[in-house]
């Protein structure tokens, strides 16, 4: 197995270990995870905390979900093209939020070079926009392709918001795209609003 290769092993098997315990994740669970001795950690990673960072970037990456956008049939209805990209979307979201919040809860704090790198949307999210602007084509739209991407990406994100202020329930895609695409109101809703 090259070096390269046996980082992302040791990176995958980690991933979900970190969703689980956060920073308590101890080299020995990670080593039994990925099916190595726990010396072998060390040789791929310097401590701990590089390779937590590398879990970090790991969740950050979109390389799977685009690809499973970009590989949506064309042929599909604009409505199911885009909840099969809303799938893939909030496995990105799960992904990310379960590592950060995970590592977030057990007390990890990320130097302030960390901070600064990770400031703004991450390139994967902005990545995944771009690929979900492509699902627009021609629709005969009211707004730029981008601009609508964005703005579906934040019905997704708002949707998984929970708790104090925000409620419990959580919309499906299906439900999401729809709202999406032809509003809150049912057909020949009362549009009026009275006092």
């Amino acid at each position: 197995m090259s070096p390269e290769d046996r980082r992302e092993a040791i990176v995958q098997a980690t991933l979900p270990l970190v969703v689980k315990a956060g920073a308590n994740v101890t080299t020995s669970q990670i080593a039994t995870a990925a099916g190595i001795a726990e010396g072998t950690v060390f040789r791929v990673f310097k401590d701990k905390a590089e390779l937590l960072k590398a879990v970090i970037q790991r969740a950050l990456l979109s390389d799977d979900e685009v690809a499973a956008i970009n590989a949506i049939p064309e042929d599909l209805p604009l409505q199911d093209r885009l909840v099969v990209a809303v799938e893939s979307v909030l496995g990105y979201l799960d992904r990310m939020w379960g590592v950060m919040g995970a590592l977030r809860e057990s007390g990890w704090r990320p130097d302030h070079d960390d901070n600064e790198k990770h400031k703004g949307p991450p390139e994967g999210m902005q990545r995944i926009s771009s690929a979900v602007a492509g699902l627009f084509g021609d629709a005969g739209m009211r707004t730029t392709p981008e601009h609508a991407a964005r703005l579906l990406l934040g019905f997704v994100f708002t949707n998984r918001l929970q708790g104090e202020g925000f409620g419990e329930t959580t919309a499906e895609p299906v439900q999401l795209v729809e709202l999406f695409l032809h509003g809150a109101l049912t057909p020949g809703g009362n549009t009026c609003l009275s006092s």
